[in-house]
């Protein structure tokens, strides 16, 4: 015999998927903490200006030297997201619903990937993005002042038709990325006919999670992006490159590449560049092969970097 509705009931059923869904998120591990610098929104988008000043010392003569942190005009505005789905009254009436808690977990874990989904497609559009100084943030041409206060155009790409890997310096406050977030998510539910039209219109309970967040680019002089093959060469002169890097007026900024990332198709090719022991020779100048292991090398690179795979790259 079917149940009667009562709110107790609504209530229950609420409860019952609420604890699932939050209870789904308990073992999930999202990786967007590695490589994107987390910002709290208090507006409808924010200013990332000062990501081009960032300050440095000088000696105190005379009066003090004033930058200014408002250079650029890089905005993220947040965005609004969703995820509702509609239960039959029917369903809960004849006390079935607890056949619905695998997707209600599956929603807890999507909720809590979700930063994920955001920060590493962004990653993957960088060669024809913009960040703070105008350029995509990974580029040829990002505008750096030399030591005497002259433009210089400095590249942080390898050109190439490949699966895309970056290299970065995921060690500072300020990260590659950031994700920006507005609202946080939440479970919640639509479930009376005397105040919701959707309810009374389609005899359907409604159960959604919405937030508000978006994510953005951070410092490009922190993330190296690269279309090329994945190989020694490649890899120590996007490597190079980073750490040969100035801020304006020609201070050394100190880069200190730590993580390798890149999708499924590269993983392995990643695994083997730096975690091997031993690497085919390979032409590179100043090798030296090994006494009794023909055609290798001694891999000077072993464990230079760490390695992270996401599958939301290429």
């Amino acid at each position: 015999m079917p149940q009667v509705i009562t709110p107790s009931v609504l209530a229950a059923a609420f409860q019952a998927f609420n604890f699932v869904f939050n209870d789904a998120m308990k073992g999930i591990e999202p990786t967007w903490q590695k490589i994107a610098m987390p910002v709290p929104s208090q507006a409808a988008a924010e200013n990332y200006g000062w990501l081009g000043q960032i300050p440095r010392f000088r000696e105190w003569i005379g009066d003090r030297t004033i930058k200014s942190l408002n250079s650029y005009g890089y905005q993220v505005a947040n965005r609004t997201f969703e995820n509702t789905v509609s239960i039959k009254r029917e369903q809960i009436e004849d006390d079935i619903y607890g056949m619905f808690s695998v997707a209600f977990a599956e929603m807890g874990r999507a909720t809590k990937l979700f930063p994920d989904e955001l920060v590493y497609p962004l990653l993957n559009a960088g060669f024809a993005s913009l960040c703070y100084d105008g350029q995509n943030f990974f580029d040829t041409s990002h505008p750096v002042l030399d030591a005497n206060g002259n433009v210089t155009l400095v590249s942080n790409k390898q050109a190439g038709s490949g699966p895309r890997w970056f290299l970065m310096d995921t060690t500072r406050v300020v990260k590659p990325m950031l994700f920006q977030k507005r609202r946080e998510f939440a479970f919640v539910a639509k479930t009376n006919p005397q105040t919701s039209d959707r309810v009374f219109e389609t005899n359907e309970f409604v159960y959604g999670v919405d937030g508000r967040c978006n994510a953005g680019f951070g410092l490009w002089q922190l993330a190296y992006g690269s279309q090329a093959a994945l190989n020694r060469a490649n890899f120590r002169a996007a490597r190079q490159a980073m750490i040969a890097l100035k801020s304006d007026f020609g201070r050394p900024m100190g880069i200190k590449p730590n993580v390798l990332v890149c999708g499924p198709s590269l993983e392995q090719t990643a695994r083997d560049l730096i975690k091997s022991k031993f690497l085919p020779v390979d032409g590179a100048p100043g090798e030296t092969v090994l006494s009794g292991a023909v055609g290798m090398i001694d891999n000077t690179d072993m464990d230079v970097v760490e390695i992270f795979m996401s599958p939301w790259l290429d």
